[in-house]
């Protein structure tokens, strides 16, 4: 992998820093301006990286890489650089509260459906489940900072300080957690209507009768649709609906509460629970974001710091069922039937009839968690990987883009527009939510998947993709006002675009860049593979090693003078390493066995030429 994950993570640190804090000061907004999204996004550039990879932690003053000082140098001494970021987080968790009410709006990431209707300040204000679930990661590891920095402070002042962020951050992700609670959709549609032969004529690739196929799929989903009638806690289904066994549905998340959404009882001090607007239709994008939030409440991390309370743990498992219901639900039409997969038909059909290769690599997010979950073969890992192939070449990142290129303007520039019912409510216009991080979840896919493969072949086949995948990126970023380390510009690799309208780095791209290099940083820290050829060599090549040891044994070599005896003490400490590590490590064990050989070699050539033996 020719990407270096950690020099990557510490030139972009270096790049917030000096974007973020100047004069004393933590400056917000830039290219999108500011948001609760965008503002979540911009310090978790920071904290993401920091609570995810040991080595880069901040909360420990005395523990803190010199690289790392040096990257984030703006934000003064590792006494200083918690303390400055106690401070930002405490400013983003009280400008986004009001009356002891967190909240969640999507601001200035929203545009108009119609480019000459202004969006009025309601709209504006609205919650949209990519705050929620921001805001649980950015929450989970203000925590998580807090509960360790804490142990190290003596200043009332600040300890002052860690303690108003903890109750704040505490408040924050509960709120959260019952804003992705109330946005749970449960689409349910007759047989025979547009949305139901959308999703047939998607998942039939055999041509099978079509009353073959709703039945294969009715039987496949059976246990979704018991878990989803069981649903107790926040919005999902219509009992009534869902026991009707001639109804076909969708699960997921709707694009922010859905309408007449259930208020959830709590003790948590959450404030008011605003009435609902969204339709209640899951859409692919805010229910993969869901999902990629709601796996960090059940992490490792989270589980050991003991960051959930009793609530919030309640809420935690609500969550985790929708998670499960969820995966399980698109993981199965995506790879229904015994033939072609519907996932391999590119692009992806939605069904409200609307197609696009975004939309399979997000149906490929949850496949690829599927497999981790259930241990998949590499056949089926294969298979995915040759969908992200095709991804890449239909999305230009490793075919090169033709002038007027359609493909980069739905996938890049402007991009994925995804309408949201509902909001016009409070306004001229219904609003938009636009993504254009094809490449980079790409990017992340691919490191996930990478990491669950066995296979050396396989494992190299998707190191070049990733390598070419990050080298289209790194094309990407800004070199214009010192943003050489943050992005985006996708001018720079397709040059029919025109220039961004700013020079100012996009929050939304770069920590999107963050995440992906974060999980290239666990698949370089993952154990290498072990080929069974590999492996059989080294044993090979260490029989014959300790084979010639003994004879030099016999020969007397350990009564020989200090010198000779210094050299076989060395290759006994070679051979015995080489034995530890030749089940996990091949490669290594055939170094330290030729190196074993060659020594040898060299005194049997010296006792040789001294006419010895």
């Amino acid at each position: 992998m020719k990407v270096q994950p950690r020099q990557q993570l510490l030139d972009i640190w270096h790049g917030v820093a000096r974007h973020s804090y100047a004069d004393g000061e933590w400056r917000w907004g830039f290219r999108e301006g500011r948001n609760s999204v965008s503002d979540a996004e911009q310090l978790l550039c920071l904290m993401y990286p920091a609570a995810e990879i040991a080595s880069f932690s901040l909360e420990r003053p005395d523990h803190t890489s010199d690289d790392v000082l040096h990257a984030l140098a703006r934000l003064g001494s590792s006494v200083e650089i918690p303390r400055t970021l106690v401070s930002a987080l405490l400013d983003y968790m009280q400008t986004y509260s009001h009356d002891g009410t967190p909240l969640f709006p999507g601001g200035s990431y929203f545009g108009a459906e119609d480019p000459g209707r202004e969006i009025t300040e309601e709209q504006r204000g609205l919650d949209v489940v990519e705050a929620f679930a921001s805001s649980i990661q950015l929450s989970l590891a203000t925590l998580a900072f807090a509960k360790v920095f804490r142990t190290v402070i003596t200043r009332r002042d600040l300890l002052e300080a860690v303690n108003d962020l903890e109750s704040l951050a505490g408040a924050r992700l509960s709120a959260a957690m019952v804003g992705l609670l109330r946005s749970f959709s449960v689409q349910v549609f007759e047989s025979g209507s547009l949305a139901a032969q959308s999703l047939v004529g998607m998942l039939n690739q055999a041509n099978e009768p079509e009353g073959r196929v709703t039945e294969a799929l009715r039987e496949s989903l059976g246990e979704v649709r018991a878990g989803l009638r069981d649903l107790s806690v926040g919005s999902g289904h219509s009992g009534v609906d869902l026991d009707d066994p001639t109804l076909l549905f969708e699960c997921g998340w709707s694009w922010g509460i859905v309408r007449e959404a259930p208020r959830i009882d709590t003790s948590e001090p959450i404030g008011f629970q605003p009435e609902g607007l969204a339709p209640n239709t899951p859409y692919l994008y805010f229910t993969v974001s869901a999902l990629e939030s709601i796996r960090d409440l059940s992490s490792e991390r989270t589980r050991l710091l003991g960051l959930l309370n009793e609530e919030q743990q309640r809420f935690a498992n609500a969550l985790q069922l929708r998670w499960d219901l969820t995966q399980r639900y698109w993981a199965t039409i995506a790879t229904f039937g015994a033939g072609r997969w519907p996932i391999e038909d590119v692009p992806w059909r939605t069904s409200d009839g609307e197609e696009s290769e975004y939309f399979t690599l997000l149906v490929t997010s949850m496949v690829a968690h599927n497999f981790e979950r259930r241990r998949a073969g590499e056949a089926d890992l294969a298979r995915v990987t040759q969908v992200l192939g095709e991804l890449a070449s239909r999305g230009r990142i490793t075919r090169r883009a033709l002038a007027d290129d359609t493909a980069v303007i739905r996938l890049h520039a402007p991009g994925v527009a995804l309408a949201l019912p509902g909001s016009e409510k409070l306004g001229s216009s219904r609003l938009t939510w636009v993504v254009t991080d094809y490449a980079v979840v790409l990017l992340g896919h691919l490191a996930h998947l990478a990491r669950q493969s066995r296979s050396t072949e396989l494992r190299g086949e998707m190191l070049e993709l990733i390598d070419s995948t990050w080298e289209h990126l790194h094309q990407r970023r800004m070199t214009k006002a010192g943003g050489g380390s943050l992005w985006d510009d996708p001018s720079a690799i397709f040059p029919g675009l025109p220039p961004p309208v700013s020079e100012k780095p996009s929050w939304y791209y770069t920590q999107r860049v963050v995440k992906a290099l974060v999980q290239l940083a666990r698949l370089a820290a993952s154990s290498p593979l072990r080929s069974e050829r590999l492996t059989q060599y080294a044993m090979d090549l260490l029989l014959e090693a300790e084979h010639a040891f003994d004879q030099e044994l016999l020969n007397g070599s350990m009564e020989a003078g200090p010198s000779m005896q210094y050299s076989m003490r060395q290759v006994r400490a070679r051979l015995r390493r080489a034995r530890k590590i030749v089940p996990e490590r091949p490669g290594s064990a055939s170094a330290l066995a030729l190196a074993v050989l060659r020594d040898l070699d060299l005194l049997v050539a010296a006792r040789q030429d001294a006419g010895i033996g």
